[in-house]
C-alpha cells in the first residue's frame, strides 16, 4: 500500500491513455526484442560485448531513422580531428 500511496500521482493511467501515451512495457519489449533479437540472436552469432553494443547502437540508429544525421556527425568529427592534426605539425 506504501508504494501506491508514494507514486499515486503516477498512476493516471485513464488520463495517459487520453493523451496518447502507452502505458505498459509491451511496446519497449517488442522494440527489445526487434533490434537486439533480430540482429543478436540468430543461430551461430558470438558477441563480445563491445561488438554486440556498438552493433545495437547502430541499429537503434538506424530504426530510429537517424542514420544520416549520425554519419554527417561522424565525418564532422572526423574532419575536426585532421584539421586539429594539421594545425599542430
Amino acid at each position: 500500500m506504501g508504494y501506491f500511496d508514494r507514486n499515486i500521482q503516477r498512476m493516471q493511467y485513464g488520463s495517459f491513455r487520453a493523451a496518447g501515451y502507452f502505458i505498459g512495457s509491451g511496446v519497449v519489449e517488442a522494440g527489445c526484442k526487434t533490434v537486439i533479437g533480430a540482429r543478436c540472436k540468430q543461430s551461430g552469432m558470438f558477441w563480445s560485448v563491445p561488438g554486440a553494443e556498438n552493433v545495437l547502437a547502430l541499429r537503434c540508429i538506424h530504426n530510429s531513422r537517424r542514420l544520416d544525421q549520425f554519419w554527417k556527425h561522424r565525418l564532422n568529427q572526423h574532419a575536426k580531428r585532421n584539421d586539429a592534426l594539421s594545425l599542430s605539425a
